[in-house]
């Protein structure tokens, strides 16, 4: 019996956990799903090289960019040990002397990944890079660049990141951040929230506009064959006067040509313009 007087739920539950996790580790889309402190290590630089062995022609570095090309051409189902043995032209074995499995090289990939559009250097942003003084204006960049990031690495959105590997990267990304937003006058919880808020806008846009590429590569019908397809019904159904606000509706209402990305982060700084400017009048020191 468990402690709240119920019996089985517990013996439930550790099943119920032990399965989720044997799915994650074997799905390859949640970091922190092999060894945690191996990639710590690896990602930190203190196991770059093997212990053991020849001199080595490869690098863990030359695993990690040939892992993130197969994921980006192929999506991250494709990523295997094997697969990037035969990439690197090596032997399977060659590489699990660098990094212990799929696990661990997912943590390093989107480490890598995350850190492109990021300074070169820790804590000194290059001169192209320079962290703006106006918190919209960060705002603005932090958005653009993790959508042009997540456009050029699909994969990223395939990707459990709930419970992410901190390496370099991603604490660079989060300190560049976080110091574009020290304006705005909020309390620390409420900046990470409005990272978090940016983030999921910008995740939820480019999954919409990653599964319409999908389902064009899956059927092999265009986004135009696909609602021609369906006119006929959706007329007949616009006259039969039981939706009548579609069907007042502008021609232009869904058209390529709206930038919903403009339109949404714009709305989404100007509610944070009202929670600034609320700050401000209540003393606050908010730019």
């Amino acid at each position: 019996m468990a402690k709240d007087g119920s019996t089985g739920s517990t013996g439930s539950t550790a099943a119920a956990t032990a399965t989720a996790t044997a799915t994650a580790t074997t799905d390859g889309t949640t970091p922190g799903s092999g060894d945690i402190a191996r990639s710590l290590e690896l990602l930190w630089g203190t196991g770059d090289r093997p212990s053991r062995g020849p001199k080595p022609g490869l690098t863990l570095d030359r695993i990690v960019t040939a892992a993130i090309a197969v994921a980006d051409a192929e999506g991250l189902a494709a990523v295997s040990m094997r697969r990037l043995s035969t990439e690197l032209g090596t032997g399977t074995m060659s590489l699990y002397r660098y990094v212990p499995g799929k696990a661990e090289l997912l943590d390093l990939m989107l480490d890598r990944v995350l850190g492109e559009p990021l300074p070169d250097e820790p804590g000194r942003p290059a001169a192209d890079h320079p962290v703006p003084d106006d918190w919209r204006a960060a705002i603005n960049r932090m958005a653009t660049t993790y959508l042009d990031n997540l456009r050029r690495h699909p994969w990223l959105l395939k990707i459990n990141q709930a419970r992410t590997v901190l390496g370099p990267s991603a604490l660079r990304g989060l300190e560049l951040s976080l110091t574009g937003l020290r304006s705005m006058g909020l309390r620390d919880p409420e900046l990470i929230g409005v990272i978090i808020t940016v983030n999921s806008f910008v995740e939820g846009l480019a999954r919409t506009q990653g599964d319409a590429e999908e389902a064009v590569a899956q059927t092999g019908l265009s986004d135009e064959e696909f609602w021609d397809s369906q006119r006929p019904y959706l007329e007949r159904a616009m006259l039969s006067g039981a939706y009548p606000m579609m069907a007042s509706m502008s021609e232009d209402t869904f058209s390529a040509d709206f930038d919903h990305f403009v339109f949404g982060l714009e709305r989404l700084i100007a509610g944070f313009e009202v929670l600034v400017a609320e700050r401000q009048k209540a003393g606050g020191s908010a730019g």
